[in-house]
């Protein structure tokens, strides 16, 4: 019997084996990779020197009030929390290489003005000037990050650099407050300065090959007749406006994405609220010294630090979404212990001092459950021609989220109290936990069979 006529078989796919994901140590191996990383390092380590420069000298020499401190921070953030979501669309049409030399070099001329600056408005003058540059370099660092290194190396690629940062915030502190009480806060100018300039000079070395969104326009072919329609591409601030639309509509119709985007800024605003109250906190509720404030703070910076590690080392192969909801979960936790610590007691012995460090230290471990994964998520999910806008969205997100952190955390106590904040921040997290669990899962890829 013929098996002419019998019907043709399916070819079932054999799927592509998912490489396993990179080590920090095989992705600093990348060259190109390893000189952004320097870049970084250089210009965080400055960018410390001159911020604690000049909050010592506001703080000591001009006397200023601690409205006026947080000011400088604020200064610092609306820039890109206002711009955020207008420069990614520069950033997509730019070239990145010139982007990011261009905004060091400015930026480096700009520190040198802090030589000139003797009253607080000078000083948040400089800062927001600073921060406008910062705007277009940070969402292109995101695509220059994408471009040299592959999908499976992303979460080490971010956890190396967000490292860096976090080590250098600790160490930049003290060692820019010892050059300014021995030598001057000149120096500390100086060398933010010499920090930028570095770091444009490594990137400039850098060979970036990356597609970039097409401006011409293909108009269909005329028709004959009467009938004929003129198709014109938009300019200025209609395209404008039309690229920032295109972004922000494919986060919104990104439920998974949105998902870790929202988990990311609760939790900077969460980092916003917990920030200027600690001190207070630990001053009031537990009548305890500033040694104990120092302890707080030291296990925010240790646990951010070992939690990024802990995430390279156990968790290489676990969901991005898996690992926000941890993050999220655990900072929850750790604002409950902040809220509950002065109410329990063991053995009749208070523990309110050790569970509000237990309680920082949690916090700043599972933060980097969502700092890194979120990352790697967007820059995974995000289509080439729409990461600058996507990232610089999600960078004004962000800095939205702390300001308003640093805003409404001294109303939100002084109406309710210390302890009630950290509560309402439980509850938040606890909240958005619950939306993402029954919204915003994200939906499982299966391969369609291809016919033979």
């Amino acid at each position: 019997m013929s098996d002419a006529n019998a019907a043709p078989t399916e070819a079932i796919p054999i799927p592509s084996p998912v490489p396993d994901p990179l080590s920090m140590r095989e992705v600093l191996a990348i060259a190109p990779l390893r000189r952004i990383w320097y870049a970084q390092t250089i210009s965080v380590f400055g960018d410390f020197m001159a911020l604690f420069a000049v909050i010592t000298v506001m703080t000591f020499h001009l006397h200023a009030t601690p409205q006026q401190i947080t000011g400088v921070q604020i200064a610092y953030l609306l820039p890109i929390a206002i711009l955020g979501i207008v420069s990614g669309v520069f950033v997509d049409r730019w070239p990145v290489k010139i982007t990011l030399v261009a905004s060091d070099y400015v930026r480096a001329l700009l520190c040198l003005i802090l030589l000139g600056v003797h009253n607080v408005y000078g000083f948040y003058a400089v800062m927001a000037s600073i921060s406008i540059f910062s705007s277009f370099f940070n969402p292109a660092q995101g695509i220059a990050i994408r471009s040299v290194v592959p999908m499976h190396g992303l979460r080490s690629a971010n956890s190396l650099m967000q490292q860096a940062f976090f080590i250098l915030r600790i160490v930049g502190g003290p060692v820019a407050i010892f050059v300014v009480t021995n030598f001057s806060a000149k120096w500390n100018y100086w060398m933010d300065s010499a920090s930028f300039i570095a770091s444009g000079t490594l990137i400039a070395s850098i060979a970036l090959h990356i597609p970039r969104k097409s401006s011409v326009v293909v108009t269909p072919e005329p028709e004959t007749g009467d009938s004929a329609v003129v198709v014109k591409e938009k300019t200025g601030i209609a395209r404008i406006l039309e690229d920032m639309k295109e972004g922000l509509s494919f986060i919104f119709h990104h439920a998974a994405l949105l998902f870790v985007i929202l988990a990311l800024a609760a939790a900077m605003f969460v980092m916003g609220c917990f920030g200027p109250l600690i001190a207070v906190f630990v001053r009031d509720s537990l009548k305890a010294s500033p040694r104990v404030f120092s302890a707080c703070s030291a296990c925010i910076g240790v646990g951010l630090f070992l939690g990024m590690m802990a995430l390279n080392a156990v968790a290489k192969k676990a969901k991005n979404t898996t690992l926000v909801y941890f993050g999220m979960g655990g900072i929850a936790a750790g604002t409950l212990l902040l809220a509950l610590g002065p109410h329990i007691t063991l053995m009749h012995i208070p523990v309110d001092i050790a569970f509000t460090i237990i309680g920082c230290f949690v916090i700043g471990f599972t933060c980097a459950g969502i700092i890194i994964p979120s990352q790697t998520m967007i820059q995974q999910e995000t289509p080439q021609a729409m990461l600058g806008r996507v990232g610089s969205t999600v960078m004004s997100l962000i800095f939205s989220a702390q300001i308003a952190g640093l805003l409404l955390s001294g109303v939100l106590a002084n109406y309710t109290s210390i302890r009630r904040v950290f509560i309402l921040c439980t509850i938040m997290l606890a909240a958005l936990m619950l939306a993402g669990k029954l919204w915003m899962e994200p939906e499982e890829h299966t391969p369609t069979p291809a016919a033979a």
